[in-house]
């Protein structure tokens, strides 16, 4: 079978997710270095600027349309994914790791009985065969992982895999027309709370933990992030005591993020947390315990009391 890739297009609200492109560049990149065909395929209703996916480097996306799939179904959408991977013969499937891509992944696997790689954070082409990196141990070691299935489903890390340059080429979309839906379960609404960014797309997390020492003090986190267009998180302690919301739970059993900075305000460190967030570019800790592991990972440290520090920080970018 010669090589091909399928990279799964998400869209919430009729809107490309950023995490897809990323997924389309890299999609588009690793065809280039294995000589294999690409091509895309977004499931949805109304989904805007769909040739704008070949400035990521697919000529090809093919758009299964019903107004039922303006909201993800797992059933409908897997039973779609496998008629179209059963048309197009493709042996590699991309998918980003997202709350939905964490959730079809596994179930197109055991549909397509492929092999299956999650949460990759490096994907290249090693003597003609497709090699992944991961974490495992909760972030404290990588895995390299070469699959023998001869079919293979891989989701790739958001945040991870930078777009770079862009092309001003345009995608072919075709548009198909389905009907006969499995809707045995669908998500009815998406709900943001009061429009904030999520940590999962952000290029910039400020996050506060338990060294906040009250809810009212996340006042001046979010004062912070206002300020720097940043995305609010949070550590599962802060979590757990009810001061944010889970939305913004940052770590092993939150969301794991990959932003070009992290700001770490009164987080220890403890290895869960870590895990969701030591793949950021830039990591910056404060902290008045020198001694907290969050410095271990971080490019930059403040040895000090966040809340002399904050407001320091926040006075300084009002005069900007």
């Amino acid at each position: 079978m010669a090589n091909k890739f399928i990279i799964f297009v998400e869209q919430r609200d009729g809107e490309i997710k950023k995490s897809s492109l990323e997924v389309l560049k890299k999609g588009g990149l690793l065809a280039v270095a294995m000589r294999a065909d690409i091509e895309a395929v977004t499931i949805g209703n109304e989904i805007s600027n769909l040739e704008n996916t070949g400035r990521y480097g697919v000529s090809k996306i093919t758009h299964l349309k019903n107004t039922e799939l303006a909201n993800y179904s797992v059933s409908a959408y897997t039973d779609l994914l496998v008629s179209f991977a059963d048309e197009s013969n493709a042996n590699f499937f991309l998918f980003a790791n997202t709350a939905m891509g964490k959730d079809l992944a596994p179930v197109l696997s055991v549909k397509l009985n492929s092999g299956i790689v999650v949460d990759c954070v490096e994907l290249e082409e090693t003597e003609g065969n497709l090699v992944a990196t991961k974490p495992v141990y909760a972030g404290k070691a990588l895995t390299i992982v070469k699959s023998n299935s001869e079919k293979n489903i891989l989701t790739l890390r958001p945040n991870v895999f930078t777009i770079g340059e862009v092309s001003d080429a345009k995608a072919e979309v075709i548009v198909k027309d389905v009907e006969a839906l499995n809707l045995s379960n669908k998500v009815i609404s998406v709900s943001k709370a009061g429009g904030k960014l999520d940590v999962t797309e952000a290029d910039i997390i400020v996050s506060g933990g338990r060294g906040l020492k009250a809810p009212e003090n996340f006042g001046m986190i979010e004062e912070l992030a206002s300020l720097l267009g940043a995305a609010n998180g949070a550590s599962r302690a802060a979590v757990d005591a009810g001061w944010r919301p889970h939305s913004e739970q940052v770590g092993q059993t939150g969301k794991t993020v990959s932003p070009n900075l992290y700001i770490a305000v009164g987080i220890s460190g403890a290895i869960q947390h870590l895990a969701g967030m030591q793949s950021s570019k830039y990591i910056v800790a404060i902290n008045k315990d020198k001694d907290a592991p969050i410095f271990g990972v971080a490019d930059y440290g403040i040895a000090g009391d966040a809340f002399e520090v904050i407001p320091a920080l926040i006075e300084e970018l009002k005069k900007n």
